[in-house]
């Protein structure tokens, strides 16, 4: 019922269902480690695709305005209540649009989706009642660290944020930028108080190498995250459509790979070239299924789901 109710609600809003390819070359789309497979025929290593996006953002490029994939998702990491390594995600790209479109368009899915499914925008999940009716609130990143006492300093300063990180016995991975440092102690402090809905937004551009730079501030995105009953359930942000901000973007990537980060992006001279040609001012969201589901359905765990 879920399900129906999100291509309904999409497709009365011009948005086509597409299928895009589910082994890749080059894993793109997201920051996280990939499956590796083997292609007997071609001699060829594929990666089982950790995202749609890159080949849904070529759709944008062929003149495709409004796009929608429902599919699964297969990132090789760890298992816990939230995360399985294949999931379900849906992703939409719109042009022409940018990130705050997505936080009110968003707010309107869900609600049409609680309405249906279940006659109510109130609903229960574990020992709390999620409260659904829009608007939510909007709060950048820092501030959110900031009201749960990470000191500026260490929002400022990476040596003193791996400090401040290792004191609180938060783990800090290999190779990690000062930007990933701070998204782990955002995991850490302000995530488990996201109960009720809230966009986070405006993360920095280390974190997010496929958004669009805010016009006001270069080193933040425009980009926000859903959070709900402590866990994220929307990712989402303006999308980059600069081919040569797009490549060194990923050049960086490279270089943190390097160092270490086994997530980081890969280079992707194929997308870049597809940039070229031209992708429209465009507006992309993914939504966790899987997650959706714990939620509309009191579940605890997404192995119950």
């Amino acid at each position: 019922a879920i399900i129906k109710s999100i291509r309904d609600f999409l497709e009365a809003h011009g948005f086509v269902e597409v299928e895009t390819p589910m082994m890749h070359q080059i894993p793109g789309g997201a920051t996280a480690k990939p499956f590796r497979t083997h292609h007997i025929a071609l001699g060829i290593d594929l990666y089982l695709r950790i995202a749609p996006e890159l080949y849904l953002k070529r759709l944008l490029v062929g003149g495709y305005e409004r796009v929608f994939e429902l599919n699964k998702n297969f990132r090789n990491e760890g298992i816990s209540t939230k995360h399985n390594p294949e999931f379900t995600m849906l992703e939409f790209y719109i042009a022409y649009k940018d990130y705050n479109f997505l936080m009110s368009f968003t707010e309107e899915l869900f609600s049409y989706i609680a309405n249906r499914v279940l006659g109510t925008l109130k609903i229960p999940y574990g020992g709390t009642t999620i409260d659904l009716t829009p608007p939510w609130p909007k709060i950048p990143m820092f501030d959110a660290m900031k009201d749960k006492g990470v000191p500026d300093d260490v929002i400022a300063d990476p040596e003193k944020a791996k400090k401040w990180a290792e004191s609180k016995g938060i783990e800090i991975g290999k190779g990690n930028s000062h930007a990933k440092v701070l998204d782990e102690i955002f995991k850490e402090i302000v995530e488990p108080y996201l109960v009720q809905p809230t966009f986070i937004i405006d993360y920095p551009v280390e974190l997010s190498p496929l958004a669009k730079t805010r016009r006001d501030n270069p080193g933040l995105v425009e980009r926000f995250e859903l959070f709900i009953a402590a866990m994220e359930i929307v990712n989402a942000f303006s999308e980059l459509n600069d081919p040569i901000d797009q490549k060194e973007r990923f050049l960086k990537q490279v270089e943190v790979k390097k160092k270490g980060d086994e997530e980081a992006h890969w280079m992707d001279e194929d997308f870049v070239r597809a940039l070229e040609y031209g992708m429209p001012p465009a507006a992309g969201e993914g939504i966790g299924i899987d997650r959706l589901v714990m939620l509309f359905t009191n579940s605890q765990s997404i192995r119950d789901v």
